[in-house]
């Protein structure tokens, strides 16, 4: 059987899973928490997914038996087996017959005495019963492979010495004072760093991405590689959106201001402007979503998710604001459940539902890489105080441990209690005009 015949069955099974859903491979793909793509190019036979978790999720949610389950394990591993065989097969070129199968039929052994490298012993004369020729050609493949490491030992080296001569100045981005990436070999840092600055700057309240973070590649308390050809810099990549509501309406803000003085509620889109503008903070509840995606095929261990109060006081003062009236879906997101009041925090796994299906919660460890990227959902809630929190994301790869701090833009989460705080909605007032008014439980 062909590698393309072992993936093509291995995708037929992922299909029939999909199409038991009725679902289309964007809903079926939100519900498993990965790019819409990426499913369907592993439905597809396009892509092999190199860790078996998003395979396992699909098989769960799909409600797979358990000889359905046993077989999808046991081609997943023939397509991964599959996918690997052409790569070992392609190292010799068609100018070099070294990377067929074996030698043409006019090789021939070479003359007995004759020497088979510098300084190297004279072979063995050839011998029909021992492998003839064949044995001839496996010293030769060595000798080449041998040639071939040594060159691209060299290139490395010359690498380095390059890397390693430019200046601090011409590696530094243009118009930038710090790098956005981190360099192989020993990155490049400012003279002078400010203690405490965090990767990314705060938001501008005019801006409309105000609440929502994107790390390229800051520098994780003690993520930092060694030397000597082992990987350095971070293995991973995440964006922070403190700004999501309930099912996309539900949320609350606290405002010191009048209903009169509040402009009507905005769209979960613009929520970031609408609530840095007003000097709003959640009400009761900060749901952050936090998308996490290694940059290479290399698996990054998700170990733990840790919750740091920062502090904790009475409740602030001023109306609660209430962007709906109540409203309910079908579809409960697995999520992180944080109780902000208890003494010491703990970040808790929560299935989520929809109409007719359990979704498994994340549990850690977790694996992700630049093909398997998970979202995780906090949900954090206090009931009786004016909250500041951060979270803390602790991750291994390759014998690398780090730990990446998950804020508000270098600030941290802030949550505060409603429930002796006058309360609003937008709705209609007694003269017929929208308005903000006493919200009806």
């Amino acid at each position: 059987m062909s590698a393309g015949d072992e993936v093509e069955e291995f995708a037929a099974l992922l299909r029939r899973l999909k199409d038991r859903t009725d679902r289309s491979y964007g809903s079926l793909a939100r519900r498993l928490h990965m790019n819409t793509s990426t499913l369907h190019r592993y439905c597809a036979g396009e892509a092999v997914p190199q860790e078996y978790a998003p395979v396992e999720r699909l098989a769960a949610f799909c409600e797979a038996t358990p000889e359905e389950r046993l077989e999808l394990h046991r081609l997943w591993l023939r397509a991964v087996a599959a996918r690997q065989r052409p790569r070992s097969a392609a190292a010799g070129t068609p100018e070099d017959p070294l990377g067929a199968t074996g030698p043409t039929p006019t090789d021939e052994p070479p003359a007995t005495g004759e020497a088979v490298g510098a300084g190297g012993p004279a072979p063995e004369p050839a011998d029909e019963h021992a492998g003839g020729p064949r044995s001839w050609y496996r010293r030769r493949r060595v000798l080449v492979c041998v040639g071939v490491a040594c060159a691209l030992l060299a290139s490395l080296g010359t690498l380095s010495a390059l890397s390693d001569d430019r200046s601090p100045q011409a590696r530094a981005p243009h118009g930038g004072t710090e790098p956005r990436t981190t360099a192989p070999g020993a990155p490049w840092r400012p003279a002078k760093p400010s203690a405490g600055s965090s990767p990314t700057t705060a938001p501008n309240s005019s801006s409309p991405e105000a609440g929502k973070k994107s790390t390229a590649s800051p520098s994780p308390r003690g993520g930092s590689g060694g030397t000597g050809g082992r990987p350095t810099g971070l293995p991973l990549a995440w964006t922070v959106d403190s700004q999501v509501w309930q099912g996309g309406c539900g949320h609350d803000y606290v405002i010191a201001k009048p209903p009169a003085q509040v402009p009507p509620p905005p769209v979960q889109q613009d929520a970031g402007t609408w609530a840095a503008t007003q000097g709003a903070v959640h009400g009761r509840q900060t749901l952050v979503q936090v998308s996490v995606q290694g940059r290479s095929s290399t698996a990054v261990v998700l170990e733990a998710l840790r919750v740091r109060i920062v502090g904790r006081g009475q409740p602030l003062t001023g109306n609660a604001y209430a962007m709906d009236q109540g409203c309910g879906g079908e579809l409960t997101p697995r999520s992180f459940t944080v109780n902000l009041d208890a003494d010491r925090p703990v970040a808790r796994p929560k299935d989520g539902a929809d109409s007719e299906h359990t979704i498994p919660a994340v549990h850690f460890p977790y694996r992700v890489s630049a093909q398997d990227p998970e979202v995780l959902l906090v949900d954090a809630t206090t009931q009786a105080h004016d909250a500041r929190w951060y979270l803390e994301l602790d991750w291994s790869s390759q014998g690398r441990k780090g730990t990446i701090r998950i804020d508000d833009h270098g600030r941290p989460f802030h949550t505060s209690a409603i429930t002796d705080m006058p309360r609003y909605w937008y709705g209609t007032n007694d003269s017929g005009d929208r308005a903000w008014v006493p919200y009806e439980s």
